[in-house]
């Protein structure tokens, strides 16, 4: 289970390190891809193999079941670790995303988010913000 918001810095050869405790997790390999709400998701390649399989099984003659699997999965690419814990994003992911130095890894639950520092912190407060009424909408779905 991925969860909690770590700090970290992207290099000039666009790698990232991963906090050791979901190393293990990743350990069989790991898939990045374009995320929502301008960040990348990264997720086990277990993880993700379960997620294509969904996106495999939408109806390709519906306009927005494409859109939404072209984004999601010809965008991705496996990455592998080096020695050190680091896995190196693709330049096109990084624009993508407008990542810089500074980086924010977010847990969420069965993958992790990858945002460029500013942008969450503008995300996260506008998030807190609006929570109470997020809550309350979160309501109807049993949450």
């Amino acid at each position: 289970m991925f969860i909690g918001e770590y700090n970290h810095n992207l290099d000039d050869k666009g790698r990232l390190a991963i906090p050791a405790k979901f190393r293990l997790i990743l350990k069989k390999g790991a898939v990045v891809t374009k995320g929502l709400d301008n960040c990348l998701f990264l997720y086990s390649k277990e993880q993700f193999e379960k997620i294509a399989k969904k996106f495999a099984a939408l109806p390709i003659s519906q306009a927005k079941a494409r859109a939404f699997s072209r984004h999601m999965l010809a965008g991705a690419m496996d990455v592998d670790f080096d020695n050190q814990g680091r896995v190196t994003l693709p330049e096109y992911l990084r624009k993508f995303s407008g990542l810089k130095k500074g980086i924010i890894i977010a847990g969420l639950y069965n993958h992790l988010e990858i945002w460029d520092e500013d942008t969450w912190n503008k995300y996260k407060q506008t998030a807190e913000e609006n929570s109470n009424s997020i809550a309350e909408e979160l309501g109807d779905l049993g949450i």
